[in-house]
């Protein structure tokens, strides 16, 4: 089965066993300021796991598009990508693990067709300390699966990740690791806050006998060896515990949080533990193929580069992210600017991005109508940054050479990468072409210089995997609920074009991105603050009821976030003064705001905006605060 094929098989079993497909979020979470991206596919479900009803009941399944920035130095291995797509599955306080684990077996090994000889399991061993104890259910769950398929199960201990490169696969198929199979938003339980659900886990792997063990990572393999030999299929979280100040109690209602890996399945389904010979990745490097001239054996780690990132980029250009020095535009032109670099290496130098964005949209139009309906803005926007960086690559050079009268220094090779997007090899190569002379320790101060840059990078996106709510407190609530009422002010003063293209709430601010064509005027910005405070005295009631979604975004006029995708039905906040009256805000949001507007100003407080700027081009940002 190719990969298109292989999602649609999953969400068609997980619908036979009485699950609802949800659409999938954008790549940048809404209203979660602790990461750039979606990362995970249970990110956006985290509220419903926490406890707020899903509109679409207790059983769930979809494929979540993801993008991790901080993978990006990763890519060029066998299994790596920063864009990836997970498959998803999730019990909201439904069924739980008698039925989740013998339900994904039989996806993959009966639709599939996976050999259940080379499936691997691992499972939690438990912490005393805690009053945690080790997951024999899911083993012995396991361990029935294997032998109704002939094969034995022994269970082997490993304890840390680090100890199973000592002890090795002991001929195990169940392994039991201790904190590498728990799940918190916090990590290890040690660090689990009161009040936060947590569990065990257990992950499937697919062995590839080809693939040899190497040392350098470990003396011995194991499931969770990097060496590539096993990859990862998918990991079923069982939230079971509430972190309380007796401890770990077990929870009245509990969850399941299914994710896996769709690209890795397929790898799996074709026998390669590459990747990047699936159907979502191989069509790019065979049109990089025939436009190079070179074969992906020799050009393996340039081309794995610009399939990946590439795809990255078109998804964030779908989801409304266009290039720029910020944020989630800063990573995407990265991505984008790293994948021409490689294609100045493989001599691809003109129409690049042209000729390969097509090929990634076809890939994907069937299946996620956006794709089709943004097709052409896409490859507009694409290929306008490929002309930006050309420019800014003869601005590179022109740089190198004033930099450069003294010799050429790590630094200042470093400077060029990262401000001007001049390629490392490109300052290299002009260097011996103008006969500058470059320092012998460059790479040193360049890598230092990265590293650098790297923690930063880190630093912006972290959460990006496990993912987390920007908060629940009163003052993410307040400020919710004002940038509620500031967009249909900015409507009222502006005009209806104004459609919102992002948030950020922290317990500080608001940060409201909404696209307009120019400046907003001083005179304009009072007008919205002055509305806004307007609304917030008239004690606005806030209360929200589900709708068909046709009915909510057409007779209704619910307003949306740009690039939202709902189900059949959507949840519609609206703040009212009088029932007789109509609503000041409509809206579709899942939550959370305060009950009634008056809370926003509780000791004194007004609506205040401190800033207005320009976030991209046909794009203003605002900052506001309650003060």
């Amino acid at each position: 089965m190719i990969a298109q094929e292989i999602r649609k098989a999953y969400l068609d079993f997980f619908m036979e066993r009485g699950h609802k497909v949800i659409p999938r979020a954008l790549l940048m979470p809404y209203n979660d300021p602790t990461t750039l991206f979606t990362g995970s596919g249970m990110q956006p479900l985290i509220p419903y796991l926490l406890g707020e009803p899903h509109q679409d009941g207790t059983r769930l399944v979809d494929s979540q598009t993801c993008l991790r920035a901080q993978d990006i130095d990763e890519v060029g291995d066998n299994r790596h990508t920063t864009f990836f797509e997970m498959l998803g599955n999730w019990s909201l306080g439904d069924y739980f693990k008698a039925e989740q684990i013998p339900w994904f077996f039989e996806f993959l090994t009966d639709k599939i067709g996976l050999d259940p000889e080379r499936i691997f399991v691992t499972c939690c061993s438990g912490f005393s300390a805690y009053n945690v104890p080790k997951d024999s259910e899911s083993a012995d769950i396991w361990a029935k699966l294997f032998k109704a398929k002939g094969l034995d199960a022994k269970q082997v201990e490993i304890g840390s990740e680090a100890n199973g490169y000592e002890v090795g696969e002991q001929g195990g198929r169940i392994f039991f690791y201790d904190e590498k199979n728990w799940w918190s938003r916090n990590g290890a339980p040690k660090d689990v806050k009161n009040g936060e659900p947590c569990g065990p886990d257990t992950e499937m792997f697919y062995l590839f006998p080809s693939v040899q063990h190497d040392t350098k990572w470990g003396k011995y393999c194991h499931p969770n060896c990097d060496c590539g030999r096993y990859i990862e299929l998918g990991n079923s979280v069982f939230m079971e515990y509430l972190k309380t100040d007796k401890g770990f109690e077990k929870l009245p209602a509990k969850n399941v949080d299914y994710g896996g890996g769709l690209e890795r399945i397929a790898a799996a389904a074709i026998d390669s533990p590459d990747v990047f010979k699936i159907s979502l990745l191989w069509p790019i490097i065979e049109k990089l193929q025939k436009l190079s001239g070179k074969s992906y054996d020799n050009h393996t780690n340039a081309m794995r580069v610009i399939a990946d990132h590439l795809r990255g980029a078109t998804f964030l250009a779908v989801d409304g992210v266009v290039p720029s020095n910020k944020e989630q535009g800063y990573v995407m032109r990265r991505l984008l600017r790293r994948a021409m670099r490689y294609a100045f290496e493989l001599g691809i130098e003109q129409n690049f991005l042209e000729q390969i964005v097509p090929v990634i949209t076809d890939m994907y139009h069937q299946d996620f109508p956006e794709v089709a309906s943004k097709r052409q803005e896409v490859i507009d926007i694409l290929v306008k940054e490929e002309k930006v960086f050309r420019q800014t690559l003869r601005a590179g050079v022109r740089e190198l050479s004033k930099l450069s009268q003294d010799g050429l220094t790590g630094e200042e090779i470093f400077k060029l990468y990262d401000t001007y997007g001049f390629p490392v090899e490109l300052s290299i190569e002009e260097a011996f072409k103008q006969e500058i002379e470059v320092s012998e320790n460059w790479r040193m101060a360049f890598d230092t210089k990265m590293a650098e840059q790297r923690e930063r990078s880190q630093t912006a996106s972290k959460g990006a995997f496990k993912g987390g709510l920007g908060g629940q407190t009163l003052q993410h609530k307040k400020y919710h609920t004002a940038t509620h009422l500031m967009y249909q002010a900015l409507r009222d003063v502006l005009g209806d074009h104004v459609i919102q293209r992002g948030s950020n709430i922290t317990e500080e601010r608001l940060r409201f991105d909404f696209s307009h064509p120019e400046k907003v005027t001083p005179q304009q910005l009072e007008q919205v603050e002055a509305i806004v405070n307007e609304q917030i005295n008239k004690d606005l009631q806030v209360t929200w009821a589900e709708y068909p979604t046709k009915e909510a975004t057409g007779k209704l006029g619910a307003l949306g976030q740009f690039g939202d995708r709902y189900g059949d039905t959507v949840k519609v906040y609206k703040m009212i003064a009088d029932r007789a009256q109509k609503p000041f805000s409509f809206e579709i949001c899942g939550g959370p705001h305060v009950d009634h507007t008056l809370q926003l100003i509780e000791d004194g407080k007004h609506f205040k905006i401190i800033k207005e700027e320009s976030s991209s081009a046909g794009i203003r940002r605002i900052k506001a605060v309650l003060q």
